[in-house]
C-alpha cells in the first residue's frame, strides 16, 4: 500500500464528500472526509499528512487559504491542495496560486475530481478505463429503452442519472438513500422521496411491459415470477454493473492487426 495515494476531503456532506470520496476509493485511492472546519482540517492535515487535500474555499474559523498558510508559518508538511468554490472567483484563483494550490469549481464530477488527483499525483499509468459521459449517456439511455421504460415519465430521466452515478462510483447505489437519491434529487431540484417513488414506478412498468429476453438477460433470477420485480437498489446495481462489464470488456478487447 505504499504506493496508494492518500488524500484527505475536508467536506464530509453526501453530495460532496461522500461522493467524492467513494469515487477515490474505487480508483484504488485511501480518502478519509472531515467536517467542514478549518480547525478540524488543519489539525488533520497534521496528523494524516496526506498526498492531497480537498479543501472548501471558505469553512469556520480558518478558510483553505489561510490552512496553507498556517502550515507553512509553522514548518509543517504541505501536502498538494486542491480548493474547491462554489463560484468562479479571480481573487481566489490569484491566492490559491500564490500558496501552491490549484482552485476548482463546484459542481465537480467525482470522476474527473480523481483523474486530476491522479495527475496532482503523477499516477497516469494504465487504470480501469472510464467511459466518457457521451458513450455512458448513450449505454444507459439505450438499455433503459431496452428494458421498456418510457421516456416520457420522471422515473425514465431519474433512473438514467442514478445508473450513470452508480457505474462511475460503486459507493452510491450503497448509500441509495443517503447518497445517490439525494444526489439525483439535487440534479432536477426535487425531493429524494419522490426520486426514490419515480424510479419505483418506472421499474414497475419495466416489469409489466418490458422485453423479458432482455430482463432475462441482464436480471437473471430477478425475472422469475417467484423473485417478483427487483428493488430499486438491485435494478440500479444490476445494469450498473452490466455496463461496467461492457466498457471494461470494450477497453480489453485486442486492436486488430491490418495488413
Amino acid at each position: 500500500m505504499t504506493n496508494q495515494i492518500k488524500v484527505l476531503i475536508g467536506n464530509d456532506t453526501a453530495e460532496c464528500g461522500m461522493a467524492w470520496a467513494g469515487a477515490l476509493k474505487n480508483a484504488g485511492m485511501y480518502a478519509i472526509t472531515r467536517r467542514c472546519d478549518g480547525n478540524s482540517v488543519l489539525n488533520s492535515i497534521k496528523s494524516e499528512a496526506p498526498d492531497v487535500a480537498v479543501l472548501e474555499a471558505k469553512m469556520p474559523f480558518c478558510d483553505a487559504v489561510e490552512v496553507i498558510r498556517r502550515l507553512k508559518v509553522e514548518k509543517k508538511y504541505v501536502p498538494n491542495v486542491i480548493i474547491v468554490s462554489n463560484t468562479t472567483d479571480p481573487a481566489l484563483e490569484r491566492e490559491a496560486v500564490s500558496v501552491g494550490a490549484s482552485v476548482m469549481v463546484k459542481p465537480i464530477d467525482p470522476v474527473y475530481l480523481t483523474s486530476k488527483i491522479s495527475g496532482i499525483c503523477g499516477m497516469n499509468e494504465e487504470k480501469p478505463a472510464v467511459p466518457n459521459e457521451t458513450d455512458l449517456e448513450c449505454a444507459v439511455t439505450e438499455i433503459i429503452h431496452q428494458v421498456g421504460i418510457p421516456a416520457h415519465i420522471k422515473g425514465y430521466h431519474y433512473l438514467r442519472t442514478a445508473i450513470m452515478l452508480s457505474v462511475n462510483n460503486d459507493e452510491m447505489i450503497n448509500c441509495i438513500t443517503k447518497l445517490l437519491y439525494p444526489t439525483v434529487a439535487k440534479c432536477y431540484q426535487t425531493t429524494s422521496s419522490r426520486v426514490e417513488r419515480a424510479i419505483r414506478h418506472a421499474i414497475e412498468i419495466a416489469w409489466d411491459r418490458g422485453d423479458i429476453d432482455v430482463l432475462t438477460r441482464i436480471f437473471s433470477y430477478t425475472v422469475h415470477t417467484t423473485k417478483g420485480k427487483p428493488t430499486n437498489s438491485e435494478f440500479i446495481a444490476l445494469i450498473a454493473d452490466h455496463l461496467r462489464l461492457k466498457f471494461k470488456a470494450r477497453a480489453n478487447a485486442p486492436v486488430p492487426a491490418y495488413r
